[in-house]
């Protein structure tokens, strides 16, 4: 009975496989950092897609691979919903299915491809990291726990200052395909490539960067806002005054230069609110203090970072550019909002946040140099940070991770925010408004960080640069090239084994 029922559709069985494979591979992501256990079950996976009876079939069983791999990896994603559960948690369910099975579809179509080209896990492994690329890109992207990101916690991840994530990617998927073939000569060679990939990141981790002279001190403040709270009348008033203690507050050792607050930490607008800006110029001391505020012109609203003088004057501001489809605007939203009651979460207006007019960078003095702003969302995406007309000498991201909860969703953030650092070669300090507030190197390594979950400052030395890595001045052209070359390469053969 049970061989007719599967007989009916037999791809069940793989499918349920296939999608129990991919919440696997999704251990190696961020908190859990499981690499070990995501190389098998992408070698377990591509050898299933390569054994498939058709295309089709093999496109099947990537749409479930991806199914299991963003269920797991994106469980986040319902948190935003839990917020105002009331208004939003009948979403939940559609969600859960929408986006794991809407992103399994780059996957669905890596699979169908590679299955056609000759040698079948090969090209696999190419379609998989060229699938990863287009969905960094295409719609606005959603670069979020790409494949290559099980690789932040180990010296492997140095290499993203040469291939960038995409590059990780490809190495992953070519080792994995390695290991699926089940032959000496590929799996040799994979564990060659592996071994010199940590070789290589563990001696770039023990070569010392030449420090800074007299580097400047920042101040980042976590508030730890509560979310569902953080927009009351009485709660909003409460947390900006906390912000203001832990600006002020004195300890041992150099005042800050520069104090940092998180994204919407001011709960007032910008515009002609003086008095606001002075409280906050005198809880600095002296110090410059870059604050997340929102502010308007006309009808049009942005989500900005404000730097604010020692006299009370916003002398630089920055409006965020890249926006969270959904979450900050809503396409045609105002129609939206009018006719379903749909508005973006993280915005104050049905329609949402106007997008900024592009990366920028923020000259803060001598001691601290220039900054290259980030407001949250922005720091998933490496093509942002090389839009900036100039380099910067470090990175500044203002973030309220309070959307994503207190599991998977704050440490993923973090982990992309260090890949961010090793590609652009350059350090990049983050106030999260819950956590996690951290320092990084220009390495991608935690210099200090505040745990997520708690109210507390921190005071830390500017680190120093590294010179512009390759990734930083070609960004993902030269692994796009590699990838069209290598396709174009299985393609001909294809068709000359046709002809």
């Amino acid at each position: 009975m049970r061989q007719r029922l599967l007989g009916a559709w037999p791809g069940w069985t793989a499918a349920g496989a296939a999608f129990g494979l991919g919440a696997v591979m999704a251990l190696g992501q961020a908190p859990l950092g499981l690499w070990w256990l995501t190389l098998p079950a992408f070698a377990a996976a591509l050898h299933l897609i390569a054994q498939a009876q058709s295309w089709g079939r093999a496109a099947w069983l990537g749409w479930f691979l991806g199914g299991g791999y963003f269920l797991v990896s994106l469980s986040w994603i319902v948190e935003p919903f839990l917020i105002d559960a009331e208004t939003y948690a009948w979403m939940i369910p559609f969600v859960l299915v929408l986006m794991p099975f809407g992103m399994g579809l780059f996957w669905a179509l890596a699979a169908g491809l590679g299955h056609r080209l000759p040698q079948r896990l090969a090209a696999l492994a190419v379609m998989f990291a060229a699938a990863e690329l287009l969905r960094s890109y295409l719609f606005t992207g959603f670069p979020w726990a790409l494949i290559g990101h099980i690789w932040v916690d180990t010296p492997v991840a140095q290499l993203a200052a040469f291939a960038g994530p995409i590059g990780l990617t490809l190495l992953t998927a070519a080792i994995a395909a390695a290991i699926a073939s089940a032959r000496v000569g590929p799996v040799a060679a994979a564990a060659l490539a592996l071994g010199g990939a940590y070789i290589f990141g563990a001696a770039t981790l023990n070569t010392p960067i030449p420090p800074r002279a007299a580097p400047a001190i920042v101040r980042l403040v976590q508030p730890n806002a509560e979310q569902h709270l953080k927009w009351e009348a009485d709660r909003a008033h409460f947390y900006f005054q906390r912000q203001l203690d832990l600006t002020a507050a004195r300890k041992d050792g150099p005042p800050p230069d520069l104090v940092v607050w998180p994204e919407t930490s001011v709960p007032y607008l910008l515009n002609d609110n003086e008095g606001v800006l002075a409280a906050i110029a005198r809880a600095g001391q002296g110090a410059q203090v870059a604050v997340g505020i929102q502010r308007v012109e006309g009808n049009r609203g942005f989500n900005s970072l404000a730097v604010i003088s020692a006299e009370g004057r916003a002398t630089h501001i920055y409006d965020k550019f890249h926006l969270v489809p959904f979450g900050e605007y809503i396409p045609f939203g105002d129609l939206a909002f009018d006719l379903f009651g749909i508005s973006a979460f993280a915005a104050q207006q049905g329609a949402g946040y106007s997008a900024g007019s592009g990366a920028a960078l923020l000259p803060l003095g001598t001691r601290l140099g220039t900054a290259l702003p980030l407001i949250c969302y922005e720091a998933v995406f490496p093509q942002d940070l090389r839009a900036a007309p100039g380099r910067a000498d470090w990175i500044l991201q203002i973030t309220n991770d309070a959307w994503f909860g207190k599991l998977t969703g704050p440490w993923q953030h973090l982990a992309q925010a260090r890949l961010r650092a090793i590609e652009q070669g350059l350090p990049l300090l983050r106030a999260a408004n819950t956590g996690v507030s951290a320092v990084i190197d220009a390495r991608g390594q935690i210099v200090a960080q505040i745990p997520l979950g708690v109210a507390d400052f921190l005071d830390a030395a500017l680190p120093p640069a590294l010179p512009a890595p390759l990734y930083a001045r070609s960004g993902d052209g030269p692994i796009f090239l590699l990838l069209i070359g290598l396709a174009a390469l299985m393609f001909t053969r294809r068709r000359r084994a046709n002809a």
